[in-house]
């Protein structure tokens, strides 16, 4: 079912998205100051291509043990950079596909996962994507962890 609902999404618009995506990673390669945003696009380009099956987590929820309070510093001051520059018209692209996917009944599953990924494009920083069952598998690791 996974791979009927990808392949409806790029049919259906998810080629525009991430073609958008892969131009906002060149771009902050070829713009030396964004090269940490690189790494943040190419992700969320994974996600836009392939949603169905992938979720992106945060990186805090991944991998708790290495929390740094001056890399979420960090990343909030790349994510306003990211905002600023990027994550606006991703954000607005994703949200004209996701309206006119869910114009046709068919498109509908996969307009949400736009609307879903809309939300991601304005600030992707410190955020991974992983299957599913990965992010499952994290959240409930975690919320062991914080109520033992």
């Amino acid at each position: 079912m996974r791979t009927v609902l990808n392949i409806l999404n790029f049919v259906l618009g998810g080629f525009a998205t991430t073609l958008g995506w892969l131009l906002a990673t060149v771009v902050s390669i070829v713009l030396i100051v964004t090269l940490p945003l690189t790494r943040s696009c190419w992700e969320i380009t994974k996600l836009s291509l392939i949603p169905w099956g992938n979720e992106a987590i945060h990186i805090d929820e991944l991998e708790p043990e290495r929390q740094n309070s001056l890399l979420n510093v960090g990343g909030t001051a790349l994510n306003i950079i990211w905002f600023v520059l990027f994550g606006w018209w991703l954000c607005i692209m994703h949200i004209a596909a996701g309206i006119a996917q869910c114009i046709t009944i068919i498109g509908i599953p996969v307009g949400v996962a736009n609307f879903k990924i809309a939300a991601i494009a304005l600030w992707p920083v410190g955020r991974r994507v992983v299957s599913v069952e990965t992010a499952r598998a994290a959240r409930e690791a975690n919320a062991r962890r914080r109520f033992q």
